[in-house]
């Protein structure tokens, strides 16, 4: 059990290292694209973080997997981690952004993350092998 909450932490870490990272490059790479508050209505801009939600969820998933020796229930539970912290953040900027994007950064975060978690390769029987 300790080996999966464990594996849902690391996962949760790797997407906000990422998420926090990128979100910090774009703003310095593009700063008049974005708010003071960190905001942005540029449809590019929002396609890019939805892209990079995808695949940041993706990669957070298959490490979950990975590290939870591979139990899809703690990839699961990293999915609805990563929504249950992602609700309030969307509200704060509800009325900042468009609803498409709040809907779909919601959205596609659990699949994303099953997603991940199933790109791990199944083991292999050992009697098959040889």
């Amino acid at each position: 059990m300790m080996r999966k909450i464990g594996a849902v932490a690391a996962g949760f870490v790797l997407w906000s290292v990422l998420w926090v990272g990128a979100q910090q490059t774009a703003v310095a790479a593009s700063p008049t694209a974005f708010q003071a508050d960190g905001s942005t209505n540029s449809v590019g801009m929002l396609l890019f973080f939805l892209a990079w939600s995808v695949a940041i969820s993706t990669a957070s998933g298959l490490c979950t997997m990975s590290l939870a020796k591979k139990a899809m229930g703690a990839v699961v539970a990293l999915g609805i981690l990563l929504l249950a912290v992602g609700v309030p953040i969307q509200i704060g900027y509800w009325d900042k952004m468009p609803l498409w994007y709040h809907l779909s950064f919601l959205g596609l975060l659990i699949p994303a993350a099953i997603l991940g978690g199933r790109l791990l390769p199944a083991p292999q029987d050992a009697r098959t092998q040889g």
